[in-house]
This record gives structure tokens, C-alpha cells and sequence, in this order.
């Protein structure tokens, strides 16, 4: 196993760390009696008490693994066009369409708008309770590249609308079942979309033992790389990545300004409107867009106001973003320094993530959530290794937003779009990705604990994927249905 440690690549296998587990098993044994410690809040307490890895394999009396491949559909279970339609209330009407014909382009396309409708659906399946910061739409095309702080690409989770403290299989079989469908989107087999399923929970339950064992500190700062594709067995990604990556290395605030803006007299520049997708917007909601800013500003940490102090308002745009995010307020703010250079910050409707009632209906408490653009930052961070340094939150007209750069050398890999003999390959990329973005809240020892070393798991969760799979293609057929019949609205081709 190869992870890239705080920049330095460093081998480690798992003979390595038992052996040195065992070595500092006996120093602390031979410890000076009298050492002096502290137990302070909100830090672990000494002597270790109990076993998390123990722990976590007793839940599997209450939870076998096998059982998570169950899925036991309610006869009262929201149909696919009410699903939309309740998912489309507090969007803005006029692009509820937009949404709607792109849910009804491919099944993929609708498991990617309906996080609400799978959350239902995943509150009635075994869960073992344990919890950690969840992505919410841990689907197989929200993993991608964008650029830290050095403008260096990182690969990881990059969509945290639905983020919450939530149970951890639900992002795990999420994740799977999207390889299905993505799988049988591009003309796989099912022998291959299966696998696909299985190798991302296999590359999950590996990388979770893995860093269950690492000193915590090493096992936190692990950020993939391209040592991760060697460890996944993902070499036939290697050229798709390296494409990404070049593409996203060009993805910048200037090229989107130089191909979405002019100028005006006084040596700025404003956008230039590019219907339906971007368009200017009045002067009174520009203006409340661009004061909302100053309330930005207070949740930076404060090493990052001289950078935007070096930076003028220029323009705010609105512009369409997303599948799953179409019909939410999302804006497009042009900012450029003494030298016209541009930053284009994107200002994106925060609204409560659609797992919230069906955590509840899980038995589990409902998070008390002062701001949704809060909710969404924090869980952003506490999920990624590196995260955008301008991440923050603000509120505009009443409305809780998120605000972070816009094309900070973003790219991702289209799970629909790679060769049949790939989907597997970005499984299990993804799954590996996918655990340690949950070790950080919740303990690797006691999932790993749990998750074992054979493939139950695996094999499990790929059956519960590709009967998801289908019901999936089945709510897509009534959402098309629904558009032919007219009884629901969809524009397409856009």
C-alpha cells in the first residue's frame, strides 16, 4: 500500500505496522508509573479502555454483513414523478423543467437528482448505527480533481450539498450502485457492473483496515494520489487521469472570465449573458448577492482577507450549475485585482440536505443546523484532506448560501463515459477514496472492525447495488412516462 503522507511518499504494509504495534504495546508497558497525565476534554483518555476493532465485530451478531443486501421497497414508497416533484419545492420554478429533462437523460442522470428519494429507501436497510460526516450523494460522478493551495491537483470527494452526520453504509451503497448503472450506461455486462459494485466496497473495507492501523496522525493527512491507483490496481485509469488532469490544471477563474466576460469603459469587465445557462441579473440582486459578501468575509479563517483585500467587485451573474443542484440560486461573482487579472467566486444556495427526514425516520437525532451554508463548509472540510482556502458561508435576502472559488482547477472523470474495462478500475479508486474521507469523523478501527477481512461486504452490498440499479431504471422509465403523458414539465437538450 502506497499513500502519500504531509508530501512524503512513504511504503507501508501491514506486517509493518502490527510489528511495530507490538513494539509500542511493550514500551507503554514499561512506562514510568508516575508519568503525569491529564484527561481534558476532548481529548482520548489513558489507559486505552476497550477495543474499537472488537467492538465493531460484535455489531455483526446484531448486523451480518450479508444482511445488507436487502432492500425491501414499501408498497408506500413515493413514486418517481412525486419523488421529483417534492424534491423540485423551494427551486425556482422556472427551471424545474431544466432539472427534470436532465433526470429523465439516463437512469445515472436520475439516481444523480434523486439523493431524497435513495435516502427513503436507504432509512428502511440494515445499518450497524455507526456514524460519520457523510458526503449524502456519495455517487460515482462526485469524485474529481480540483487544486489545493499551491495550486497542485487533488483527487477526492468534491459535492457536500447533502452532507451530514449520517450512517456510513449509506454513502457505501450509494456509491455502488451508481458504478451499476454507469456501468450498464456505457454497454457493460452485468458480470462487470457487478464487479464494479464489489471492487468499490472491497477497495473501501481495505483502505479502512489499512488506516485503522496507521498512527492516526500519518493515517489523517493521507492524501491519494497517484500511489492510490497503485494500491487500487487501477492502472488502466492511469491515461483517463492524466487527460483530467490536464484539463483541469487549464480550468481557471481566467479562462471562464476571458470566455464569459467583456469589457466595459471604466477597464473592467462585466459577463456577458449565455442563456439559459448564465444570465445577468438586476441590479437590486446583484447588489445584495455582492453585499453579502462582507458576512463571507467574518467565516475565513483571517489569514485569507489580505488576498481578497487585493480584490475588487466587479460583476455578479447567475448561473444554472449541476443535475442535481438545477432550480437552486447559484451565482457567479467576479472579482479582479490591480492588474484585471480575475477570481470568480460561485455564491450556491445552501438548502437542507434531503437526508435530514430520513435520518429521523432511521431513529437517529436530528443535527441541530444553525446555518445550511455552515453545514455544508464544515462537512466539506471535515471530509477532505485539503480543502478550497476560501470556503465560506454567507446569507443573502433571507437565504443561507455556500461560497467557495468557481473552476479552481476542477476536473472529474465521467464514470458514464470510461471503457467497459475501466468502471471496475474506478470503483475501486473511488471506494478507497470514499473510506477515508469517513475515517476523519468516525474511527477507522471500529468500521474496519466490522467490515472484516473476507468479502461478505462486498458481495453483499454488490447484490443490494444491482437490485438498487433496477429499481432505479424503473423510477427513470415512470419519470419518462410521466414527461411523455405531460403530467410532468421537461425541457432538454441543454
Amino acid at each position: 500500500m502506497f499513500l502519500r503522507v504531509t508530501g512524503e511518499a512513504v511504503a507501508v504494509t501491514e506486517a509493518d505496522v502490527e510489528t511495530t504495534a507490538g513494539a509500542r504495546a511493550g514500551e507503554t508497558a514499561g512506562a514510568a508509573a508516575g508519568a503525569r497525565r491529564h484527561l481534558v476534554r476532548g481529548f482520548a483518555q489513558w489507559p486505552v479502555e476497550g477495543s474499537p476493532k472488537k467492538e465493531g465485530k460484535a455489531l455483526r451478531e446484531s448486523v451480518p454483513r450479508a444482511a445488507h443486501a436487502a432492500l425491501d421497497l414499501e408498497i408506500s414508497r413515493p413514486a418517481a414523478v412525486e419523488a421529483v416533484e417534492e424534491s423540485s419545492r423551494g427551486r425556482l420554478p422556472e427551471l424545474t423543467p431544466l432539472r427534470v429533462g436532465r433526470m429523465a437523460a439516463t437512469p445515472f442522470a436520475f439516481l444523480r437528482g434523486s439523493a431524497g428519494l435513495m435516502a427513503y429507501d436507504l432509512a428502511r436497510t440494515p445499518m450497524t448505527r455507526i456514524r460519520a460526516q457523510i458526503c449524502g450523494d456519495a455517487h460515482a460522478a462526485n469524485f474529481g480533481l480540483y487544486g489545493d493551495a499551491r495550486g497542485d491537483l487533488v483527487i477526492d470527494l468534491n459535492d457536500f450539498d447533502e452532507t451530514v452526520y449520517g450512517p456510513w453504509e449509506w454513502d457505501l451503497k450509494r456509491l455502488a450502485a451508481s458504478l451499476v448503472l454507469a456501468g450498464r450506461e456505457i454497454g457493460a455486462d452485468e458480470e462487470t457492473c457487478r464487479a464494479a459494485a464489489h471492487g468499490a466496497v472491497g477497495a473501501y473495507r481495505r483502505t479502512m483496515r489499512l488506516l485503522a492501523k496507521l498512527p492516526v496522525l500519518n493515517a489523517w493527512n493521507a492524501i491519494a494520489d497517484e500511489e492510490l491507483v497503485s494500491h487500487t490496481d487501477a492502472h488502466d485509469l492511469v491515461g483517463t487521469l492524466e487527460r483530467v488532469s490536464e484539463k483541469a490544471r487549464a480550468n481557471t477563474s481566467g479562462r471562464f472570465a476571458a470566455k464569459s466576460t467583456e469589457p466595459t469603459e471604466d477597464g473592467g469587465r462585466r459577463f456577458v449573458e449565455a442563456l439559459p445557462v448564465l444570465r445577468r441579473v438586476p441590479d437590486a440582486e446583484a447588489a445584495a448577492v455582492a453585499a453579502s459578501l462582507e458576512h463571507y468575509l467574518t467565516t475565513l479563517s483571517e489569514d485569507r482577507l489580505p488576498l481578497l483585500a487585493r480584490h475588487a467587485v466587479h460583476d455578479v451573474a447567475f448561473r444554472v450549475v449541476g443535475t442535481g443542484s438545477v432550480g437552486t440560486r447559484s451565482y457567479v461573482v467576479l472579482l479582479l485585482d490591480h492588474r484585471g487579472e480575475p477570481l470568480v467566486l460561485q455564491v450556491k444556495e445552501a438548502r437542507a440536505s434531503v437526508l435530514l427526514p430520513h435520518l429521523v425516520t432511521a431513529g437517529f437525532e436530528a443535527p441541530s443546523v444553525d446555518h445550511e451554508g455552515r453545514r455544508v463548509v464544515l462537512g466539506q472540510k471535515r471530509m477532505q484532506v485539503v480543502s478550497d482556502i476560501l470556503l465560506g458561508w454567507t446569507t443573502v435576502e433571507g437565504r443561507p448560501f455556500q461560497v467557495r472559488q468557481f473552476r479552481n482547477r476542477k476536473g472529474s472523470v465521467d464514470p458514464a463515459a470510461l471503457s467497459a474495462d475501466q468502471i471496475d478500475d474506478y470503483g475501486r479508486m473511488t471506494g478507497a477514496l470514499l473510506a477515508r474521507a469517513h475515517s476523519h469523523s468516525a474511527d477507522p478501527r471500529l468500521i474496519s472492525g466490522y467490515c472484516g477481512k473476507n468479502d461478505e461486504l462486498d458481495e453483499a452490498i454488490a447484490t443490494f447495488a444491482v437490485t438498487y440499479a433496477d429499481r432505479t431504471e424503473a423510477d427513470h422509465a415512470e419519470l419518462v412516462a410521466g414527461i411523455r403523458s405531460g403530467k410532468v414539465a421537461a425541457e432538454t437538450g441543454v
